[in-house]
């Protein structure tokens, strides 16, 4: 049994899907992610869905809860970048 089959997309949650990162000075993402997952900490460079860019340090293993159009190289040392989509 899929208990997404007659569920419509939240931004509540959860995502139905995760897709890995390969950031880009110039590339936006496939689909804009509502959170970003990271498997190693250290600096991550985004462009939120605000057109803002922001320089966040993360943990491993962290979720970031803001939607995310792009995940700069340059800046970014984090690594292991998934987006969590709605797709």
């Amino acid at each position: 049994m899929n208990p997404f089959k007659n569920r419509d997309l939240s931004l509540n949650g959860p995502a139905t899907d995760i897709l890995p990162v390969l950031p880009s000075d110039t590339v936006d993402l496939p689909l804009v992610a509502p959170a970003i997952y990271t498997e190693t900490g250290g600096t991550i460079v985004i462009v939120t869905v605000a057109g803002h860019t922001r320089t966040v340090k993360v943990a491993d293993y962290s979720v970031l809860a803001v939607g995310v159009s792009r995940v700069m190289a340059t800046g970014t040392t984090a690594t292991g970048i998934h987006a969590l989509v709605l797709a």
